[in-house]
């Protein structure tokens, strides 16, 4: 080409420079060539352009999804942190994943986008729409040429390449899925690459494949398998390498690859450039199980993301792809497998044979993985979309075997024939079904029957839906106004869903003008009068577009009585919802930041299985989702589950940050008050850093003044029943049960008081320790104290009228079937030490199965469990079993033995 170049310098001094310049013959030559080259694959050159065609005339038809805007605004941080000007990655999300993905792909669409100048966000990201899907058509192109290198064959190069680029499912990505879709068309180029550099087996080649499985790392922690595959091919290489120079050359490319490949992911992740190896293993350890709480739909079960079934995932593929399309797989899986397991030696030397063991690896051993391992998944299997390369790339093999199993012409013309129509058939669907092919099903599910899919799985995933109920809301005028951030919630899953849209008379529509707007959901709202239209696709509702409630109306009835949370947004509850209240407020305090509402029910049983390990449901949202700024004040609805509900969470977050205000308290505030004004009316139980008292079986803790700091500390709550036979099973071994809690899920911060109120177990109940302590584990405050000390006192005025039956330390007195001790002139040192009383039976067959090896029965106790203090004298009064006693020894020992003693036999 320098050639061709000084050719044309020197024709043009010769002409002046001005004229029309004659092509050389060099240039004629190189035309031609690459004319001769590309005119055999004019068939796959043809498909592509069809498909570019196509996807720049539907671009506009998908919507935007949160996924995008988050990448986005990971790319301009990850910016200014290469610039010095933040150290966002370092100090936000400190336990999160954002810091460890990469920013290979996202960069160049934010540099893109600044090269270019654009600003409106509707250019913004039709631009990076447009960029993505031209990336995954590259991709189609590269499995076209991998599948023509492995057969030799343009029409099974064509169908590889058609099959990878038909799924319904990742076409609708193609265009708005960031994360996904990447990797799985940097997944086809590496392959492609893998081949090339075991082929050629030359140094650049394996240095090429190094960068392009480092980018691949970059996009996704998965890609480590590929990065982990290369050299143990290598090692193979070696193995089987005939001399010095042949071995030599094998250590050299493995190493070149493993230099390239570990000095791109340092090169692409700043967030390693601190610490490679710390942060590399910090990395792996964070993303190998993602911490992400998901639930999903599958075949009518929900579930959480790290409780999966174990069909999960094979599930999902089984029945969103293309049958013709899973059956060449399949057969072409069981072909490479097959001939494999005949010549095992030659399947692993470097070749065709190895190379498509290589794909079914790349197929069948991550599905195997989050089988065994419970990987955390979800979304349907978008984050597992990658594994449709190397499966089209089997499905190739599969046509190929089927072609040459049959010798006549005709069978085999039959069976590209039927190929054909499969590709055919696949690509009608994506068509009839646009926009909406990311919720693609076959015929492995029932399609007819209404709402039978969305009942079954997981529907309207991210935008596409969205923006047509968008759509659907600007036809209906002025009626039905929307905002220009439209966001969809679903309070079972939680997800965020933004679609950014002009009329087209590019006027937009201002959330501050319409407070009673819509809100998308892909759940059926409570009311019906709310759902106005639904999106569906095969009959079933992917999308509802409801009316919010009268936002004016739920501002007059919050105002009715007092918030039960105040904070930067004053929470009041009625009718079933919350009200968040903000006054004056506007755009400002609500843009660009994430609502999150953690609901604690009375009984955790009530909660939707998926939700039990947490004890709770969050409910996630965008406040544009739920309210509006209007008049000067920001109002939104929030509906509640519709189980009882014991305590709300509430906090507001900016982007990634920690939330900026947060507050929690008990639901029913109303009955904070009472228990406090009733529990007030008589004495408390014991006086601490809180006065704690007895109201119609629930214990109340009062403290006025209180503030927050007073009831940031855990409080510790343990109850001793009268009769320890009445605990659960569970707790018999402790002697008490454990009723801990936090302030928020059983009290109220009102009037400058703070009032918690504690159902008690419904068995009679002896004595009570309690207190707060901090998260290390130490004691605030502690207080120990009895509830049976009326009975106790009443015990003691009928043991007077008698003799005691044994004196010691304590007087032993023998009434209505109970042993009552009593010390006069009694410090607490006299009651610190354990109790203990041992009765022996008239008969041992009246004891337990347990106790009759021993004769007798073991009733040890601690004083404050059964005694009481007061008057100066210390109190205990222990129930007695109902069978007859011979006799009773009791006392009271530390571990160097007695203390006193005294026994006594039973009168006949």
């Amino acid at each position: 080409m320098e050639g061709v170049g000084a050719s044309a310098r020197s024709s043009i001094r010769r002409k002046g420079g001005g004229g029309a310049r004659r092509p050389s013959p060099q240039s004629f030559r190189a035309g031609a060539s690459v004319r001769r080259t590309l005119a055999p694959h004019w068939g796959a050159l043809l498909a592509l352009a069809v498909f570019l065609a196509i996807g720049l005339a539907i671009l506009d038809d998908y919507g935007v999804t949160w996924d995008e805007i988050i990448d986005r605004n990971e790319a301009i941080r990850t910016l200014w942190f290469i610039q010095g000007e933040n150290t966002f990655l370092v100090d936000i999300d400190k336990d999160g994943p954002n810091k460890f993905y990469g920013a290979v792909f996202q960069m160049p669409l934010l540099l893109a986008e600044r090269v270019l100048g654009l600003e409106d966000s509707r250019a913004i990201y039709l631009s990076r729409h447009l960029l993505t899907h031209l990336l995954f058509l590259a991709s189609g192109l590269f499995a076209y040429l991998l599948a023509y290198r492995l057969f030799g064959n343009r029409l099974i190069a064509l169908f590889a390449m058609l099959l990878y680029l038909l799924h319904p499912r990742l076409y609708a990505h193609s265009f708005a899925n960031g994360k996904d879709i990447p990797f799985v068309s940097a997944l086809m180029i590496a392959l492609y690459l893998t081949h090339r550099a075991f082929r050629r087996d030359t140094l650049p080649a394996f240095a090429l494949l190094g960068v392009a499985v480092g980018a691949l790392v970059n996009l996704r922690i998965m890609g480590v398998a590929l990065l982990a595959a290369v050299p143990a091919m290598g090692a193979l290489d070696f193995v089987f390498a005939q001399g010095r120079a042949e071995r030599e050359r094998t250590v050299a490319a493995t190493g070149a690859f493993t230099l390239a490949a570990l000095l791109t992911i340092y090169a692409l992740l700043p967030y390693l450039w601190a610490d490679p190896v710390g942060r590399a293993i910090e990395g792996w350890t964070v993303l190998s199980n993602h911490p992400h709480h998901g639930f999903d739909l599958f075949r009518g079960t929900r579930y959480h993301s790290v409780d999966l079934p174990p069909d999960y995932l094979p599930g999902w593929i089984s029945v969103t792809s293309p049958p013709f399309a899973l059956l060449a797989g399949l057969i072409g899986a069981a072909a490479v497998l097959g001939r494999s397991g005949k010549v095992p030696r030659s399947a692993l030397r470097n070749g065709g044979n190895r190379f498509a063991l290589l794909l079914a690896g790349c197929f069948f051993l991550p599905i195997m993985a989050v089988i065994l391992l419970s990987a955390n998944v979800y979304g349907g299997w978008r984050q597992a979309y990658f594994l449709w390369a190397p499966f089209s790339l089997l499905g190739a093999y599969g046509l190929r075997w089927l072609a040459s199993a049959f010798g006549q012409a005709r069978w085999r013309a039959a069976v590209y024939g039927a190929a054909g129509a499969g590709v055919a058939a696949t690509a009608a669907s994506v068509g009839l079904l646009h926009p909406n092919q990311q919720d693609t099903f076959n015929f492995f599910v029932d399609r007819v029957a209404p709402e039978h899919l969305r009942t079954q799985y997981l529907m309207g995933y991210w935008s596409h839906p969205t923006r047509q109920a968008l759509e659907w809301a600007l036809e209906q005028g002025s009626d039905s106004p929307v905002g220009v951030n439209v966001h969809s919630h679903d309070r079972y899953r939680p997800d965020r869903t933004m679609l950014i849209l002009l009329r087209k008379d590019r006027e937009r529509i201002s959330l501050e003008q319409a407070p009673d707007a819509l809100v998308f959901t892909r759940y059926p709202p409570r009311e019906e009068e709310r759902e106005l239209h639904a999106v569906k696709v095969y009959g079933s509702a992917a999308l509802y577009v409801q009316r919010k409630p009268d936002l004016r109306q739920a501002y007059a009835l919050a105002l009715t009585g007092p918030p039960i949370l105040s904070s930067a947004f004053d929470l009041y509850a009625a009718d079933g919802s919350l009200i968040y209240v903000k006054e004056p407020c506007g755009p400002s305090d609500i843009d660009n930041s994430e609502f999150l509402l953690q609901v604690f029910p009375e009984d955790e049983e009530s909660l939707p299985e998926w939700w039990r390990a947490l004890g709770r449901e969050d409910i996630r949202f965008f406040f544009q989702g739920y309210g509006a700024a209007f008049d000067g004040k920001c109002v939104a609805v929030v509906p509640l589950p519709d189980y009882p509900i014991a305590a709300v969470r509430a906090s507001q977050f900016r982007e990634w940050g920690r939330p900026f205000w947060e507050s929690a308290g008990a639901l029913d505030v109303a009955s904070r008050r009472e228990a406090l004004r009733a529990a007030t009316q008589g004495d408390p139980l014991a006086r601490s850093a809180f006065d704690i008292y007895l109201v119609d079986e629930d214990l109340v803790y009062a403290k006025d003044p209180c503030g927050e700091a007073d009831i940031d500390a855990g409080f510790f709550l343990q109850v001793f029943p009268l009769n320890p036979d009445d605990l659960p099973e569970e707790r018999m071994g402790y002697g008490y049960d454990n009723l801990d809690f936090a302030f928020f899920r059983k009290g109220s911060v009102f009037d400058g008081k703070c009032a918690a109120k504690v159902p008690l177990p419904g068995y009679e109940v002896a004595a009570i320790i309690t207190g707060q302590r901090t998260r290390e584990g130490a004691d605030l405050w502690r207080e120990e104290f009895s509830l049976i000390a009326d009975e106790i006192r009443e015990a003691l005025r009928r043991a007077a009228e008698r003799e005691p039956v044994a004196r010691s330390v304590f007087d032993l007195y023998l009434t209505d079937g109970e042993l009552l001790y009593a010390r006069d002139a009694c410090d607490p040192s006299d009651t610190e030490e354990r109790f203990f009383l041992h009765v022996h039976p008239e008969r041992v067959g009246d004891l337990s199965e347990g106790r009759r090896q021993y004769g007798f029965d073991n009733l040890d106790f601690n004083f404050f469990v059964n005694g009481a203090s007061f008057d100066g004298m210390c109190v205990a009064l222990i129930p007695l079993p109902d069978y007859g006693i011979r006799e009773i020894s009791t006392g009271q020992f530390t571990n160097a033995g007695a203390i006193w003693m005294a026994g006594f036999a039973l009168a006949e």
